[in-house]
């Protein structure tokens, strides 16, 4: 409503940062942005959807709208100029199959190497380039550059004049998870439109429309992906519904020091593909607050149900807001080192050791 009402009124800024945490949907909001800044017959609400200019729009195929976001190498693919002449085609696919989809996912998509990813300088031309040409068909030319922080340095500086002065009617859209890696220069440039995460009541809304699956099962998924629609939708795929019974195992198996079967436990987690990894260590982190609660007297507020309320009583006699506090650091700190590609049992058998000595110094 802000950004229609801003379209509406004249006042739109040229430069807007659409930033919000891995799972926020910054990137679908910016994509329907960009579609009703070029309908034909805007709309109160929305647009409208159907107009010439629509229908490209939602194909991702308007000339009008512009895309930059990063790569990295492709798996025993050398041949980089037939690579560079496809990936806009195949950008274009994933929006259509995986419109909520993460940086991970996108690399997956085309075939990357597990290697960093960046937007080069190269890309940085390419954008000046693009908006030095007057707009094909819309009065605004739309800019979308999606991941912003993995720039390389001399792309950010050398897309500073233009993005503080832009040609007429000229939008850009940056759509970031990490605003912090961003250079101060860029941020100052840009009005900040910060996304927040979807509720747990929006999320399951959601779900119960548009995917068949039971009460239970749904709450369970909505649990472990707080908020986060691309991970909840790839948890139905997943089967993993058990984590209660893994973390409950872990931590006393912590509690114990029982060293064999935390050993066996992370060749466990090392054989679980990337999601199921990652929702585990959501899931911990969740029942860290929920432990958290219950030590601050706040059951009301409680996300958990059945037997996880009683053994998170149990837990809580064992745990102290300061033990609390130093696990849940780690527990992030393994999910970031998993997401730069670290070794999944090295990181997992490494946490286990450590949150062993805090839960029994």
């Amino acid at each position: 409503e802000k950004l229609i009402q801003s379209v509406r009124n004249g006042t739109m800024p040229h430069a807007q940062l659409f930033a919000g945490d891995e799972g926020a949907l910054n990137l679908p909001l910016a994509l329907a942005y960009a579609t009703y800044l070029h309908c034909e017959n805007r709309g109160e609400t929305d647009a409208c959807g159907i107009c010439p200019a629509c229908s490209k729009s939602l194909k991702y195929i308007h000339p009008d709208t512009n895309f930059v976001f990063p790569l990295g190498n492709i798996k025993g693919d050398k041949d980089e100029d037939r690579f560079k002449a496809e990936i806009l085609k195949t950008w274009r696919a994933f929006l259509l199959e995986q419109p909520f989809g993460n940086l991970a996912d996108w690399i997956g998509y085309y075939g990357g190497e597990d290697k960093q990813v960046n937007i080069s300088k190269d890309e940085s031309r390419e954008i000046i380039k693009a908006l030095s040409l007057k707009s094909f068909e819309s009065p605004y030319k739309v800019m979308i550059i999606w991941r912003p922080e993995y720039m390389h340095p001399s792309a950010a500086n050398g897309i500073l004049k233009i993005l503080e002065e832009p040609p007429p009617r000229t939008v850009f859209l940056l759509v970031t998870n990490d605003p912090e890696q961003l250079l101060p220069t860029i941020v100052s440039r840009t009005q900040i439109v910060q996304i927040p995460m979807m509720s747990d009541e929006e999320l399951d809304m959601h779900l119960a429309k548009t995917q068949a699956l039971d009460k239970i099962k749904r709450e369970k998924i909505v649990q472990s992906a707080e908020g986060n629609l691309n991970m909840a939708l790839a948890l139905i795929d997943t089967g993993e519904d058990h984590h209660q019974e893994v973390f409950v195992d872990w931590m006393r198996a912590c509690f114990k020091k029982d060293y064999a079967k935390l050993v066996g436990l992370s060749e466990n987690f090392h054989d679980l593909d990337k999601l199921g990894q990652r929702s585990l260590l959501q899931y911990s982190l969740t029942m860290m607050r929920e432990s958290l609660l219950h030590l601050a007297g706040v059951t009301s507020i409680y996300r958990i149900k059945g037997g996880e309320v009683k053994f998170i009583q149990d837990f809580s006699m064992k745990m102290s807001v300061l033990k609390i506090e130093k696990s849940t650091q780690l527990i992030s700190d393994s999910a970031y080192f998993l997401e730069r590609n670290g070794s999944a049992k090295m990181i997992f058998l490494d946490l286990s050791l450590q949150i062993a000595k805090i839960i029994n110094p």
